[in-house]
């Protein structure tokens, strides 16, 4: 039974799982990675150097749970977060600890990027953020200078680990580092203001091209078989929507993890003036249009750290809609539904010593941001009809669906299987296990469980959510409530 491999090179730690062509799970494994740093308020840094360790580890265990049939892999990719970076030297190792997506330190190199390529920017209907890749690189090149041989991204260290030798990056996950999927090139005039010379940037190519073949060393690293594909993948949130069954056009997902992401597909670009959303490109011609919120499921972690979240989540669907209101943000600065690099979270009417109404409100703050997003969406001419596919590991919580769906107004169809790593699976049967990515997506997207809006909460949650787009209009950073 021939098998496909994905790898996730996600935050907390790393994910592989192999499946066959029916997308049918066959074994996993999983590494943890260091904890991110915040040297200052805005700065969010990972140890680089621990990437492929964890990639190989994780993979390791795979193959292990796998046995004899590990020798059934044919093909293996690689997603990773979009928008996280590093500078490597003339070996290919981290000159210093990599930015991750959510750093925002990189303003005036994003400021000089967007004035630099503005009439690029506006054609693909984006404006350059601080926590894009492009900003960062700037920010690594001049903190670096002429030690930097290299700027990469983590799905790139891990790809070239894996074939033995340098390889592209995908327009995916090259995006938001300065790729122009329209014109088919960097956009030289935003490295040039940024002093990246384009010797320092990868090669790109579609999603699920052929990178290469894993090499005799990584084979000996991984228990991957010597010579199966290596294929280039996509972005974390692209990768969670191709799972879903949600990358053609009319179909949209919302991937809740550590951040909230929301993706769509659709015939034609969508442009935002505001920079807020962004397309990628289909490998099948279409569109994916999208945005990153910098909050999600990090505010539970973070607020509610040691306590019994299972049980938060039970207390929370007894307790009914909350009386607090919660902008569920960790650290500074919002990507999307809105620009704003200076938000930070707030909770209104917040009871301390309420700890089931704070948790409750948190969900609820979520959910908010999310319609917030579909809003959005729906104005630039990608409205979402119809039920909206979800994944992540916010997914997997019944009460948090049934909040959402409400928020919402329409069902949800709940895939907490179509996760990254299944994602990268299909991109890694495309050409291998089936004819193309289309077909590997059809034939292996995760099954889902339909959840309805909760009518009897519709008008108490309605009315929490006008508070919190009052608040945040209050505050400057959603012009267009």
């Amino acid at each position: 039974m021939a098998l496909a491999v994905g790898v996730d090179v996600a935050t907390a730690e790393v994910r592989a799982v192999a499946a066959d062509a029916d997308g049918r799970l066959r074994a996993s494994g999983a590494a943890p990675l260091p904890a991110p740093v915040c040297p200052r308020p805005g700065e969010v840094e990972q140890d680089a150097g621990a990437w492929w360790p964890a990639v190989a580890t994780a993979l390791h265990r795979l193959t292990a749970a796998l046995g004899r049939e590990a020798s059934s892999i044919e093909a293996v990719s690689v997603c990773a977060t979009s928008g996280t970076v590093v500078a490597l030297d003339g070996r290919g190792q981290p000159l210093g600890p990599a930015l991750l997506y959510a750093d925002q330190r990189a303003r005036r190199e994003a400021e000089r990027a967007q004035a630099a390529g503005g009439t690029r920017w506006a054609r693909l209907g984006m404006r350059v953020q601080p926590s894009f890749g492009l900003a960062k690189w700037g920010w690594l090149a001049a903190a670096y200078q002429d030690q930097v041989a290299r700027l990469a991204h983590p799905s790139d260290l891990v790809v070239e680990r894996l074939v033995g030798a340098r390889a592209p990056t995908d327009w995916s996950t090259a995006l938001k580092s300065g790729y122009d999927p329209l014109a088919g090139q960097w956009a030289t005039e935003a490295l040039a203001a940024l002093g990246i010379g384009e010797r320092l940037v990868p090669d790109v190519a579609p999603p699920a091209t052929l990178a290469g073949v894993v090499a005799a060393e990584a084979a000996a690293a991984t228990g991957l078989p010597a010579g199966a594909a290596v294929r280039l993948g996509m972005t974390d949130a692209c990768a969670s929507q191709l799972a879903s069954g949600a990358g053609t056009p009319g179909r949209f997902v919302s991937v809740l993890g550590t951040t909230l992401v929301l993706k769509g597909a659709s015939r034609e670009l969508v442009t935002d003036p505001g920079g807020a959303v962004y397309s990628h490109r289909h490998p099948g011609g279409w569109w994916l249009p999208g945005g990153a919120s910098s909050t999600g499921g990090a505010v539970l972690r973070a607020r509610f750290a040691g306590l019994d979240l299972a049980g938060l989540d039970a207390a929370a669907a007894e307790h009914g809609p909350a009386r607090s209101v919660t902008y569920p943000l960790v650290g500074r600065g919002e990507r999307f539904p809105f620009a704003a690099p200076d938000a930070e979270g707030f909770e209104l009417d917040a009871d301390e010593g309420d700890v089931v109404d704070r948790y409750r409100a948190a969900l609820e703050g979520v959910a908010f941001v999310e319609r917030l997003g579909y809003e959005r969406l729906a104005a630039l001419g990608a409205p979402a009809t119809g039920p909206v596919a979800t994944t992540g590991g916010g997914a997997g919580s019944a009460v948090w669906n049934r909040v959402r769906a409400t928020v919402l107004g329409v069902p949800l169809i709940a895939t907490p299987a179509a996760t990254t790593a299944l994602g990268a699976c299909v991109l890694a049967a495309a050409g291998s296990l089936h004819a193309d990515l289309a077909a590997a997506a059809e034939a292996m997207a995760a099954p889902g469980e339909t959840v309805e809006p909760d009518r009897g909460e519709q008008e108490a949650l309605d009315g929490n959510y006008r508070r919190l787009a009052a608040a945040l209009t209050e505050r400057g950073w959603l012009p267009h409530a």
